[in-house]
């Protein structure tokens, strides 16, 4: 399968002209390039979309559950001797 990327280059005057059709065409995935006499200035192209669910924590996803007491105080025996508590 081929793609073919197609972008399309106006004059600024025909892009105030013209500014939301070319925001219509932009937000379908087209690139507008922008130019002043003819000579690409600026380009006009679409946004990544926003992910529209959260996404999971780690690889777990909904499988890990916070333990209850992971917040306790880790016991001095657990220590090597020397190490500051």
């Amino acid at each position: 399968m081929i793609n073919y990327l197609i972008m399309l280059k106006v004059n600024i005057a025909e892009a105030k002209a013209r500014l939301s059709e070319y925001l219509k065409r932009c937000e379908a995935g087209e690139t507008i390039f922008l130019a002043k006499r003819n000579v690409p200035v600026a380009e006009l192209r679409p946004l990544r979309r926003p992910v529209r669910q959260p996404r999971p924590a780690g690889l777990c996803g909904d499988d890990f559950r916070v333990p209850p007491d992971f917040d306790r105080p880790v016991p001095a025996s657990a220590y090597a001797d020397g190490d500051a508590v």
